[in-house]
């Protein structure tokens, strides 16, 4: 009849054995044991504390045989130094005479077993059964280690994730219950790990009460039907601040069945205030492009207007002395220079009226002589017309900015100069344009009723809007601000050449 344990010995063919016995015959017939058995053996035998410590540094062994009581060494002793040296090794001790209770005492110190030389048929099964189990706790400690390992590297990643990290189950009541939080808890609820675990309830007392139905339907549906959550809400803070958080997470079910989600709280304030700001510019954006169509429309009807009431009526009026300078006779000399030296006055007051619309569309000076000549020529016009004193306190006419940036500035000026005569209420208007480093710099103050902060944001306020968007296109800075004794004061600071800003900027 075949031996019971012949199947594991076809698996595992030879067995390293470290003896600790004091007699070569014991240790010989115990040996001869696993030869039967068909193993094939490799084997040290030591009978002190020095050769044990050698044996063990020397090799690996699968099991550790050792006498109880020797002249010079013990299996207590022995059994001391594995411990000592961290070694799980199956250790069994084969004695020819050993009391009970000192096997016992044997057992509860660490030994897994303890065998008679007279009877040595429990040997090998004893033997095969130790490693197996030394097997089974070296896989039990490896699985351990990789689990703290992977816990460890799981808190370490869960750290530096901005944002809260989270695991929690969800009761039938809608109340929550955290597993895990991470340390990012701190940062976004100003609340601690522990203190959000022990007091889960917390999170949903911050949600603003018009954000939580929508944070209930996320959940349930994502209970239902096994979805992710992804849901966007406000969250007030102890301290009362608001926060726009993203809850993402996704649901698993346990064995047990029971759902538990994991996943993540962001803090999105910064991006909500962004996507805020960006509906708000792109509302202003289109007022201005409604603004502009509307003022490009009246500003063709007051050329329209100018054209007919001033031109016009200076040509019916040059038809009518014609006329009339068609009935003198040559008796009448003196009539006919009259009629000559009025109808030379209609077609100056034409050329005029012509020379103030054409600089008015596209002033020829800007592009002939620069951007000093035409704010000079512009100023002087806009004093006749309003009766404004416009006084040039420091115009740099060196400055030779490139065509685009000397029209933007020339437009900015015109807008300027209009702004103060429809809402300033002024009486002077003071201008400086000159250069700083690489930027022109053209200042305009007026001594009027003054600008407040909340003018720079009224829905309608279309002429700072439209200056700040064209600073803005020039790479450069725009401040209104007002000034100390009453006034306003706007300061452009733009790049003299807007080719090397661009060309700097790539």
């Amino acid at each position: 009849m075949p031996d019971p344990v012949t199947p594991v010995l076809t698996a595992q063919r030879t067995l390293d054995v470290l003896l600790i016995e004091d007699s070569e015959d014991d240790a010989v017939l115990l040996l001869h044991r696993f030869r039967q058995a068909g193993y094939t053996v490799r084997s040290i035998r030591v009978e002190d504390e020095k050769g044990l410590r050698a044996a063990l540094r020397s090799a690996s062994w699968d099991v550790v045989l050792s006498d109880h009581n020797m002249p010079q060494f013990s299996a207590m002793a022995a059994l001391g130094i594995l411990q000592e040296l961290g070694l799980d090794l199956p250790f069994i001790i084969v004695s020819g005479v050993i009391e009970e209770d000192i096997a016992v005492s044997a057992m509860r110190a660490g030994a897994h077993d303890y065998l008679s030389k007279t009877n040595l048929d429990r040997l090998v099964p004893a033997v095969e059964r130790e490693m197996r189990e030394a097997r089974n706790r070296a896989e039990r400690h490896s699985a351990l280690d990789a689990v703290r390992d992977s816990e460890a590297r799981f808190r370490a990643l869960a750290a530096n994730i901005p944002g809260m990290v989270f695991q929690l189950l969800r009761h039938d009541d809608g109340g929550w219950r955290f597993l895990f939080v991470s340390d990012g808890c701190l940062a976004l609820l100003a609340l601690k790990p522990s203190e959000l675990i022990a007091q889960p309830g917390r999170f949903l007392e911050m949600v603003l009460p018009e954000d939580m139905p929508e944070l209930n339907r996320a959940m349930k549906q994502s209970a239902q039907s096994q979805s992710t959550v992804n849901w966007e809400g406000r969250i007030r803070l102890p301290d009362g601040d608001v926060k726009w958080v993203n809850l993402r997470s996704s649901p698993r079910l346990l064995a047990s069945g029971v759902p538990i989600w994991e996943g993540i709280v962001s803090n999105i304030t910064q991006s909500k205030l962004t996507e805020r700001e960006l509906r708000q510019s792109r509302g202003q954006l289109a007022e201005l492009s409604s603004h502009l169509q509307i003022a490009k429309e009246e500003e063709r009807e007051r050329i329209a207007r100018d054209i007919h009431d001033e031109l016009g009526g200076l040509l019916v009026a040059l038809k009518f002395e014609v006329s009339l300078l068609a009935n003198k006779t040559a008796a009448d000399p003196e009539a006919i220079r009259a009629r000559s030296q009025s109808m030379g006055k209609l077609v100056d007051d034409a050329i005029t009226t012509v020379g103030r619309i054409a600089r008015e569309l596209r002033p020829g000076i800007l592009k002939e002589f620069g951007l000093a000549p035409a704010i000079e020529s512009h100023a002087e016009d806009f004093s006749a017309r309003t009766g404004l004193q416009c006084e040039l306190l420091c115009i740099d006419h060196d400055i030779a900015p490139d065509e685009e940036t000397a029209i933007a500035l020339f437009r900015v000026f015109q807008e300027a100069l209009t702004n103060v005569s429809k809402h300033a209420q002024a009486h002077k208007v003071e201008v400086r344009l000159t250069q700083e480093d690489d930027d022109i710099v053209l200042e305009i103050a007026d001594d009027g009723r003054g600008l407040a902060p909340a003018d720079l944001n009224k829905p309608k306020s279309f002429g700072l809007r439209g200056i700040r968007e064209r600073v803005a296109h020039l790479n450069g800075r725009f401040e209104a601000s007002g000034r100390d004794g009453g006034g306003t004061r706007l300061l452009l600071r733009v790049p003299a050449c807007r080719r090397t800003v661009l060309e700097f900027a790539r």
